[in-house]
């Protein structure tokens, strides 16, 4: 635990969103889950309960703003994004912090502006001037741009996809923080950036990204200096002019090894580039397998096209067709997102048998389904996450009610985007997973380690916009690998600002 002098003021706040500009749908208020005040100390998830805890064990006095909580979704409405920045912005100007720490994602973009957190934190900047730190702890899909960088004292991302460690990234920057504090850090960041994305292979685990990041933990045994190595995998649904992986490290003072060592790091993103390829079945190859592999059900089938967990709607209906169409003797429970089904079945009541034409309310190009079923269960929707990837965060899917179809398939209808990445999204609603065969979750990644003992995971190939497929959507601003014929880049380091010892 970092030792401090005196108890300084922090200000902490959440504003988190990853937003998919392919998403028709904006992320306005109502698809945010905002707490204000001490109200967000009660019950912390991520990287704000790893940031306020270490921060309050250490003695320092934390002033907490609000936290607001996008998930993943649309492009984030500029009115309410300006308003919210304007709250930030208030309590700062009122608290006068010593420092600030901030619970972001990094890949957050408006109805105007790609780079949300980018402008959040030079607005900070402008008001703080240079003498207050700031802290920020990032999903490691974070878009990380000059202005990010060149505005925040302590920029480091979560190491693990799926992410089971964003409290120990809040931990490391209010630990940061304190050391700057006290004199005993001068935070200089180095950045390097490729023009590529990742097609596939995203899990840290394995392959590539496991080897890269192996490496990178190699480097900061070597070097004592180095505080902290970062790799960002890009969100591939960013349109901007800085799109890429980057590579960041925080070393005390300048450090004559850190831009080689991020140049050697981001320059192997490009060397392994042909490697980052996921194996996903078909609709009929997965539903297939759930019918040959009655020892391993259920299993967890991540629709990759339509992941709400990487922004898209939710409002798929092809694997809910596929499995009344075509395999009868199957259980399952699918989640679509419908606000006028959903309010349909909640006003028919439980016991109610109700027809509904049911999805494709958002997505351009998917079809509709039309189903008759008894409405078993209603509910506002609200969950608390309690597997490892966001374990505890509160959990909004809207007004909701499950339909059970051809007495086997429980159809969970909700108002938002439903965060169905953890068993909690289902087993709230009265959904028993045990007792079926499969389950479908709008996730790709994430849901394989809260599923852990529960069902086998296992990924679709699904239409939607929410899995990157070359040339199948329009890049204005960015030139990126694979999506453009791009030569051998020149990759290069940067140095960003250099803060002072505050002690």
């Amino acid at each position: 635990m970092p030792e401090i002098s005196k108890a300084y003021r922090i200000l902490v706040a959440h504003f988190s969103q990853e937003s998919n500009r392919l998403n028709p749908r904006p992320a306005d208020e109502e698809l945010f889950v905002v707490e204000r005040g001490r109200d967000i100390l009660r019950s912390p998830a991520g990287v704000l309960k790893g940031l306020t805890e270490t921060l309050v064990a250490a003695g320092a006095n934390i002033e907490p703003v609000f936290s607001a909580n996008g998930g993943a979704g649309g492009l984030v409405d500029h009115d309410f994004y300006l308003r919210m920045r304007e709250e930030l912005l208030g309590a700062v100007r009122r608290i006068k912090p010593d420092a600030i720490g901030l619970d972001l994602h990094g890949a957050m973009g408006t109805t105007e502006t790609p780079d949300a957190e980018g402008d959040l934190l030079q607005a900070l900047r402008d008001v703080v001037g240079s003498k207050v730190p700031i802290g920020i702890g990032l999903d490691l899909h974070g878009h990380i741009t000059r202005r990010l960088l060149d505005n925040t004292d302590i920029c480091i991302a979560c190491k693990e996809n799926p992410h089971t460690d964003f409290v120990e990234c809040g931990q490391k920057v209010a630990e940061l923080l304190i050391q700057q504090l006290e004199g005993r850090l001068t935070p200089v960041t180095v950045s390097a950036r490729v023009p590529m994305i990742l097609p596939g292979a995203g899990e840290t685990g394995s392959g590539p990204l496991a080897e890269i990041h192996a490496k990178a933990r190699e480097y900061a045994a070597l070097h004592p200096s180095i505080k902290d190595i970062s790799i960002y995998n890009v969100f591939r649904f960013t349109d901007d002019d800085e799109i890429g992986q980057v590579v960041t490290i925080l070393s005390d003072g300048p450090s004559a090894d850190t831009s080689s060592i991020a140049v050697d790091l981001a320059t192997r993103f490009w060397v392994e580039r042909e490697r980052f390829k996921d194996d996903l079945l078909t609709v009929d190859e997965v539903f297939e397998r759930v019918r040959s592999s009655p020892d391993k059900r259920p299993f967890a089938i991540g629709d990759m096209g339509d992941r709400v967990a990487a922004g898209a709607p939710g409002d798929g209906t092809i694997l809910l067709s596929a499995a009344l169409d075509g395999y009868p003797g199957l259980r399952g429970a699918v989640p679509i997102t419908d606000p006028v089904a959903a309010a349909r079945a909640i006003e028919a009541g439980v016991g109610a048998t109700v027809a509904l034409s049911v999805g494709a309310g958002f997505t351009p190009g998917f079809t509709p389904r039309l189903v008759t079923g008894l409405v078993e269960y209603v509910s506002d929707g609200n969950f608390i996450v309690e597997g490892p990837v966001g374990e505890g965060a509160h959990s909004a899917m809207g007004p909701s009610a499950v339909v059970r179809v051809d007495d086997r398939i429980q159809l969970l209808l909700t108002t938002t985007p439903a965060d169905t990445t953890d068993p909690a999204a289902f087993t709230s609603q009265n959904v028993v997973i045990g007792n079926l065969d499969f389950i479908v979750v709008k996730s790709g990644f994430h849901f394989v380690a809260n599923f852990a003992g529960l069902a086998t995971p296992v990924l679709v190939n699904t239409p939607g916009v929410g899995y990157y497929r070359k040339h199948q959507f329009e890049f204005r601003k960015a030139r990126f690998w694979p999506e453009h014929d791009i030569a051998n880049p020149e990759i290069t380091a940067r140095q960003h600002s250099i803060s002072t010892s505050l002690g």
